[in-house]
């Protein structure tokens, strides 16, 4: 994974899933298939998320995800959530229409009034609740079983039709206590609860719906005089696209005639519009305002920044924190351990019923739903029924996976894309955050403010500035609208760029002697320094703007205990002068790339988490070598690559968010998992004393999942 070779990586929408084993389960399928080299399973999404060191045909993939008894969907994800959502409402309407009459006729019998005909409503009742409201559990059980292991189906199935079973073997004539409403009803609030489950991560996870509506369907396509309407998938890089005043930009492009206001805020959160003119960018998604723009199409669908944004939200989504590994381990063991347990305690009651039957006279005392059975074979299967339903492991599978969808979400809607979800667990650790200077602190719209040069060299620096990506080159290159031929044009990292010009070898980059410039190094100003054929041509000074949150993220990162460090490759004056303006004072200047990653590797030596916050190629290695690496949006596609957090929109208040979001985060995942390890450690042993109620137990099963789902939405 940290390796130079390319990587494919492959999302799957995976159904039939009901809990931590079942995603399990996929994932270890999907990790035999030959090529695989990492797969995360996400339970809250239902995602599958594939990385390979080969392209692997989609096909296998889904073939291996059917091996393990699961399904592959090709709808969108919204489409087959509101399928599911209906149909688990269908379900939960039909459950409780025939297990609350049969409630009321149980309440009747146990008050000694007994309703003729009531036999045979618990048996057939009961089997219309279980077998066809319950049908997806059953199938999820029976899925589970065929092959190899057990998931929370099993558990809840396996309870509701041991109950169930007790109606059948009653209306028979054995002498056993019919818990046959029991059993519907521990199907109805299972029921219940992935209704409600169904429904809050449907909320948790809307931040990517929110994010795909804002695509626009269709693009007007000019064709010489011609004006087509044609589908989003059919526009092309190249083409020329006409937007209308209202309509959603279609496609990212540059804009080439025309001016007017942009609302990006679905995509950056900046809720003002932003002024777009000729020779300017414009992001897909975004509504034109205004006035009517032609634009030339230059990344679109799966290159284009909004589904490059929605693919690492889902894969942030997909993946797993290193604390998830632990309640993975324990899940594995978790339901054939819960089985073994209430068939002990199924035993020890059968077998032991008056031995244990003064415990249950000393409950009654206190507890109000203690049970007054005492025939052994009925007790036996009370405490089975009992201990199988409250161990539902639901709540350890939901802990963490549903904590990340809303830090990842929480992180989306400040204009972070959080693309590892290791980062989550490491951001909270971090004591240390490494700035980059120009494009991090700075706007990275930096513009010529003086210049030496003789209007022969300008342009010529202009044209060999207008191959590089850095901010500071697109600055020089707006200098002057002239271009001339270039040729053998190479860029050399943290030093400058050369090519040659109408004959002549120009170098424009780093001054070899930053003495001659210290007046405008002391404004806080960079000095380029133009040589043509060895020999210096002049200077080009530029002054870049700091970011509007600049001082303020570097004081939030200061409230927060974190030391925040400048390492820049610019002058060292100009970067202790802009270091100053926001408050840092430890600055490291001219620092080439291999110097950064130096630097980065220092501070680690210190002991605590380094971030690393830049936006160009020379921040790449230090990016990738960071605890954290934070790639602000507007910078290179090889810093976006390597970083675990994106800051879409802003700067360096972003990484406070971050590092807030994390712990914030991480806090609630291991509060999860502590109630939801908790709520099993006290009530298993109950459950096998015969001390709670199937009923009960079922409620108490659904109030977990839902209180860590409840839990985890207040990380928002």
């Amino acid at each position: 994974m940290e390796g130079n070779e390319r990587q494919f990586k492959t999302s799957l929408t995976v159904t039939g899933m009901t809990c931590a084993t079942c995603a399990r389960m996929v994932e270890r399928a999907l990790r035999k298939v030959e090529g695989v080299d990492f797969a995360a399973v996400n339970l809250a999404t239902e995602t599958a998320f594939v990385v390979s060191g080969r392209e692997i045909p989609r096909e296998t993939l889904e073939e291996a995800v059917r091996s393990a008894g699961y399904e592959v969907s090709h709808e969108r994800p919204q489409d087959l959530e509101t399928k599911r959502y209906a149909r688990v409402r269908r379900n939960l309407i039909l459950s409780w229409a025939v297990t609350a009459p049969l409630m009321g006729l149980m309440a009747l019998h146990m008050m000694g009034r007994h309703v003729p005909g009531y036999p045979w409503a618990e048996v057939l009742g009961g089997a219309l609740v279980l077998f066809w409201a319950g049908r997806d559990s059953v199938r999820g059980a029976w899925i589970a079983l065929t092959h190899g292991h057990a998931n929370m189906d099993v558990l809840v199935v396996a309870g509701s039709a041991a109950a169930w079973t007790t109606a059948v073997l009653s209306f028979l004539g054995l002498p056993v206590i019919s818990f046959g409403a029991v059993g519907a009803m521990i199907m109805a609030l299972h029921i219940t609860g992935r209704y409600i489950e169904s429904h809050l991560r449907d909320r948790a996870s809307k931040e990517i719906r929110s994010l795909l509506a804002v695509q626009a369907r269709e693009a007007r396509v000019m064709e010489g005089d011609r004006e087509l309407l044609v589908p989003i998938e059919a526009v092309q890089a190249g083409m020329t696209l006409l937007v209308r005043p209202g309509e959603r930009i279609p496609a990212d492009g540059v804009m080439i005639e025309g001016a007017t206001s942009v609302d990006e805020s679905m995509i950056t959160g900046e809720s003002l519009p932003v002024t777009k003119g000729l020779g300017d960018e414009v992001t897909g998604g975004s509504l034109n305002l205004t006035g009517a723009v032609s634009l030339r199409a230059t990344r679109v669908g799966e290159d284009s920044f909004l589904a490059r944004m929605v693919s690492l939200i889902q894969e942030a989504q997909g993946a797993k924190v290193p604390i998830q590994a632990f309640a993975d381990r324990v899940t594995n063991s978790f339901v054939p351990a819960v089985a073994a347990l209430a068939g002990i305690a199924g035993l020890l009651w059968y077998f032991g019923a008056e031995r244990f039957t003064p415990l249950l006279d000393w409950a009654g005392r206190w507890l109000p739903w203690a049970t007054d059975l005492r025939d052994p074979l009925s007790l036996a299967v009370f405490a089975f029924i009992s201990t199988i339903v409250i161990a539902c492991p639901c709540a350890l599978g939901l802990a963490t996976p549903m904590a990340l969808i809303t830090g990842t979400g929480a992180a989306s809607r400040r204009g972070l894309i959080i693309r590892n979800a290791e980062a989550i667990q490491t951001a909270r650790e971090v004591s240390v955050v490494v700035l980059d200077k120009t494009g991090t602190i700075t706007e990275g719209r930096p513009a010529v403010t003086e210049t030496d040069l003789s209007a022969g060299d300008l342009d010529a620096a202009a044209s060999l500035e207008s191959f590089s990506n850095h901010p500071l080159a697109k600055a020089i290159a707006e200098a002057s609208l002239t271009r001339l031929p270039v040729e053998d044009v190479k860029e050399i990292v943290g030093e400058g760029i050369e090519g040659t010009v109408n004959g002549a070898a120009y170098f424009v980059g780093r001054p070899r002697e930053s003495g001659l410039y210290d007046g405008h190094l002391e404004l806080g100003r960079t000095v380029v320094e133009v040589r043509r054929n060895g020999e210096r041509a002049g200077f080009i000074a530029v002054e870049d703007p700091l970011r509007d949150d600049a001082v303020e993220g570097v004081r939030r990162l200061a409230d927060m205990g974190i030391t925040c460090v400048m390492a820049t490759g610019d002058n060292e004056k100009t970067a202790r002068a802009v270091a100053k303006r926001v408050g840092i004072t430890e600055v490291y200047a001219g620092v080439r790339p291999d110097g950064k990653l130096d630097l980065i590797r220092r501070l680690q030596a210190r002991g605590g988490k380094v971030l690393m916050a830049g936006d160009g190629m020379n921040d790449a290695a230090a990016l990738k070598g960071a605890d954290v690496g934070a790639a602000v949006g507007s910078g290179t596609d090889l810093a976006i690559d390597s970083a675990d957090v994106i800051i879409v929109k802003g700067g360096i208040s972003r990484i406070a968010d971050a590092v807030s979001i994390s712990r914030k985060t991480f806090s609630v995942i291991r509060q999860n998992l502590f109630w939801a390890f908790a709520y099993n450690l006290v009530a298993i042993p109950l459950a096998m004393a015969a001390l709670l109620h199937p009923v009960i137990a079922e409620g108490a099963m659904t109030l977990s999942s839902v209180s860590v789902i409840l839990n985890s939405m207040r990380v928002k």
